[in-house]
């Protein structure tokens, strides 16, 4: 009973410190927040243990080991006991392995993305929140889905909603609020606004569309940068935006055009080298994408994505690509866990 009063505690401590933290607290709040989970996360103990790392003597953000994302496919991971109230999970194809990231609690997830989104856009209630995700509507779990849920529900626009494959209603709406200069932001998956995009111009140019990636094996893979350009075209918009986030996130970061990432409040990357997993890389070199998302208080904060990218000196970060498997070397720890 006094080990967990004293759990308790040091959740709430931290807990309250993540939902106001401030750019200047960020790195020792992480650190709090490292020697927290290494302490009560069964997983990532044994993850330290197996690097022969002591957490007291981790002193600085690039020094704290990520854990494989890989490990959100093969183990519940959390910190501490809880119930779940959601489980949100990857997608995949048939009989694939996917992602689950159990969710303690919706309302501080909400209040989360809520909170990313109006650090670059302002109030949401704001905008007119118009959802294109097909194949993320047509399974359960989908943490997209659940997020742009909240916004829809947030705005206080009728003319919010989800489409699934209906372009004709889609663009009809839209053409209501170009008409009534009501602030728009049309959020959807790759493949989908590629076809939205062959279907010719929206004619308006004002419309903030953000691709949230996945071409899902509708079309093939393209660079960022071919992407947008097939869409500002396509669509007859300046730029395109686009969200970062993951299942095992309950983060995000946003570009708001050039494919250049801000991170939210809770949310910080840098880049580790390819065959070494504990090594940093420089700012502004290309690297493999780790993640501190504070968020993920009741789970883990530290992940080492599979994601290629570039994090500049002011915290701002591209994303280039995926890490081929192939080229992962120096650590055999997802083998021995």
């Amino acid at each position: 009973m006094k080990q967990e009063m004293i759990f308790q505690s040091a959740r709430s401590h931290l807990y309250d410190l993540v939902q106001n933290v401030q750019p200047d607290e960020f790195e020792a709040l992480a650190l709090q927040v490292f020697r927290f989970q290494a302490k009560y996360n069964p997983l990532y103990a044994q993850f330290l243990d197996l690097l022969h790392i002591n957490p007291s003597r981790i002193q600085r953000l690039e020094a704290i080991p990520c854990l494989p994302i890989q490990l959100f496919k093969q183990y519940e991971i959390k910190t501490g006991e809880w119930p779940n109230e959601a489980i949100f999970s990857s997608s995949g194809t048939t009989g694939a392995q996917t992602s689950r990231h159990p969710v303690r609690s919706l309302q501080d997830y909400t209040h989360n993305t809520l909170r990313g989104f109006e650090a670059f856009y302002g109030p949401l209630s704001d905008y007119c929140f118009v959802a294109l995700l097909p194949a993320y509507l047509e399974r359960e779990g989908s943490s997209l889905v659940y997020m742009a849920e909240q916004f829809v529900q947030w705005s206080k626009y009728r003319q919010s909603g989800f489409y699934l494959y209906d372009h004709a209603a889609l663009r009809k709406t839209l053409a209501e609020c170009a008409a009534k200069k009501i602030p728009t932001v049309l959020i959807g998956v790759s493949f989908a606004l590629w076809d939205l995009a062959e279907e010719g111009d929206l004619n308006f140019p004002e419309l903030i569309v953000m691709e949230t990636g996945g071409m899902k094996g509708r079309r093939r893979e393209l660079t960022r940068v071919e992407l947008h350009e097939i869409l500002t075209q396509g669509l007859g918009v300046p730029e395109i935006h686009s969200e970062y986030g993951m299942t095992e996130l309950l983060s995000q970061a946003y570009s708001k055009g050039q494919g250049l990432f801000q991170p939210s409040p809770t949310l910080r990357v840098w880049t580790r080298e390819p065959n070494d997993p504990l090594a940093a890389t420089p700012p502004a070199r290309t690297g493999v994408i780790n993640v501190i998302d504070l968020a993920n208080l009741d789970t883990i904060s530290f992940i080492a994505t599979e994601d290629l990218g570039k994090v500049h000196a002011d915290g701002s970060f591209e994303v280039l690509g995926r890490l081929d498997a192939g080229d992962i070397r120096g650590c055999n720890l997802l083998v021995e866990m």
